[in-house]
């Protein structure tokens, strides 16, 4: 576990060094005789405007495989990325498709990813889906399998996750949860049975846009566990893994 972290506190530090600068937004010349501007990132939004040949554009940012753009007017809207092909920029040459960038994370809708790491002393591997409320919460599904000596473990959960600071490369997160978690035991001498229980959880972490698609995610959760015992159970784990948005 100290292994883990010190390389968490390692790439943060690589992160925050390296750090990231607003680049130029590039102008590009329309070559098909038309481009059509549509109200949102997918052709379910209306065409609001079509800019002829030869009308200068500005390409503002990223989205999937859309890009918003203004024209000189001072108008925005959204072009498909097989259009974007076909510009020129203001030199002649055909329009570079930029890689996805910090903009394109910040303004995210679903996102995947994969952890590992420490469930009260049992390793624990959990995968989760995420939908963005706004650019600060995002709301998870996620399911883990914790395998112990004594015991193996089956977790699913919903999770609300806050964002302290969603425009930064590197962000401090928030996280509450419920959910349930069905518990096998190992004994074989007697007879013993599975249990299933209700869990409560509240956590935080730190995450990191690295690059293109990819994000790095590490995080402490404390769960409650209610069991049908007299007292609950207090687990505590500690995972590190990545994501890709789209």
């Amino acid at each position: 576990m100290r292994i883990g972290v010190s390389i968490i506190a390692a790439c943060l530090g690589l992160f925050a060094a390296t750090g990231w600068t607003q680049e130029r937004h590039p102008e590009v010349s329309v070559q098909d005789p038309f481009i059509e501007l549509h109200s949102g990132p997918g052709r379910g939004y209306p065409v609001f405007y079509v800019a002829e040949r030869g009308e200068i554009i500005t390409v503002l940012r990223r989205r999937t495989d859309w890009f918003q753009v203004e024209i000189a007017r001072g108008e925005q809207g959204w072009v498909p990325l097989e259009q974007m092909a076909r510009t020129l920029d203001l030199d002649g040459e055909a329009f570079e498709v930029p890689g996805f960038s910090l903009e394109d994370y910040t303004a995210r809708r679903w996102e995947l990813g994969m952890q590992y790491g420490d469930f009260g002393g049992a390793n624990v591997i959990s995968a989760y889906g995420g939908f963005g409320l706004t650019e600060n919460l995002q709301f998870e599904l996620w399911v883990g399998q914790a395998l112990g000596r004594f015991s193996d473990s089956n977790m699913v959960s919903l999770n609300i996750t806050h964002l302290m600071f969603p425009d930064k490369r590197v962000t401090p997160l928030f996280t509450l949860g419920a959910g349930s978690i069905d518990t096998s035991p190992k004994a074989t001498l007697v007879a013993t049975t599975d249990r299933r229980d209700s869990m409560a959880h509240a956590g935080f972490g730190v995450r990191a846009y690295l690059t293109h698609r990819f994000v790095l995610r590490a995080e402490y959760k404390a769960y409650v566990v209610f069991t049908s015992r007299d007292d609950n159970e207090e687990i505590r784990e500690w995972k590190t893994g990545f994501s890709f948005f789209f």
